[in-house]
C-alpha cells in the first residue's frame, strides 16, 4: 500500500498530514484500503478526508477510535457511515469507531470589548460552546435520532444530562451506549447518560 496515497485521506490543512500519529496513519491506510478494494464503496469514499483521530479509553480495558472530520465533509461521511463504520470495526477489532465533525468553539466576547466589537461580525451560534457540545451529541449517535433530553440533579448536587434515543434503534446500538457516554465526557468534560424511552415517561 502506498503511504503517500493513504495520507491523501488526511485533510491537506491538517497538521496530521505531515506528522500523523500511529492511529491516524492506521485510519488513513484502512480508508485507502477500503476505497481501493471495495468497488461499490469507491465513489463514496474517494472524496472523504479526516483531520485527526484519537483513541479513547472507555472502560474495562476497551478503547474507542474517534475520527474527526472537516465539517463540510460530514454529510459525505454520513452517506456511507453505517457500512463504513462496520468495515473499520472489522479492521480495528474490539474498538468502536465514532465519527465527529472537527468544530471550533469561539470564545464569548469580553464584556469590556463588546462596545468596540458591535460593528464586527457576531459570533455564529454554531461556534458557541453549547452549540458545539450539542452537535457532538448528534455526531456520536448518528444515524440514531435523539428524541429527548433531561437534565437530572443528583443527591450530591451535581448534574447529569440524560439523552433519550429512538427506541426503534435499540437493537443496533444498545451495546455502544457506554462508549458514547465516555467519549462525550472525554471530549467535553460533561457527564451524560444515553438511554432508551422508559414506559410511561414523556420526553
Amino acid at each position: 500500500m502506498s503511504t503517500a496515497s493513504s495520507l491523501n485521506k488526511i485533510a491537506a490543512n491538517s497538521p496530521s498530514r505531515q506528522t500523523p500519529s500511529e492511529i491516524e496513519q492506521s485510519i488513513a491506510n484502512a480508508l485507502y484500503d477500503l476505497e481501493t478494494n471495495i468497488p461499490d464503496m469507491r465513489s463514496a469514499l474517494r472524496p472523504l478526508q479526516f483531520t485527526s483521530a484519537r483513541e479513547i479509553e472507555v472502560g474495562n480495558g476497551r478503547k474507542a477510535i474517534v475520527i474527526f472530520v472537516p465539517v463540510p465533509f460530514l454529510p459525505g461521511w454520513h452517506k456511507s457511515q453505517q457500512r463504513l463504520t462496520r468495515e473499520l470495526e472489522k479492521k480495528f477489532s474490539d474498538r468502536h469507531v465514532l465519527i465527529v465533525a472537527s468544530r471550533r468553539i469561539l470564545p464569548r466576547p469580553k464584556r469590556s470589548n463588546r462596545s468596540r466589537n458591535t460593528q464586527k461580525q457576531k459570533r455564529p451560534r454554531s461556534r458557541t460552546l453549547t452549540a458545539v457540545h450539542d452537535a457532538i451529541l448528534h455526531d456520536l449517535v448518528y444515524p440514531v435520532e435523539i428524541v429527548g433530553k433531561r437534565l437530572r440533579t443528583r443527591e450530591d448536587g451535581s448534574k447529569i444530562l440524560k439523552i433519550v434515543l429512538d427506541e426503534k434503534e435499540r437493537g443496533g446500538v444498545d451495546y455502544r451506549l457506554d462508549t458514547y457516554s465516555e467519549v462525550y465526557k472525554r471530549l467535553t468534560g460533561k457527564g451524560v447518560n444515553f438511554e432508551f424511552p422508559q414506559a410511561g415517561t414523556e420526553y
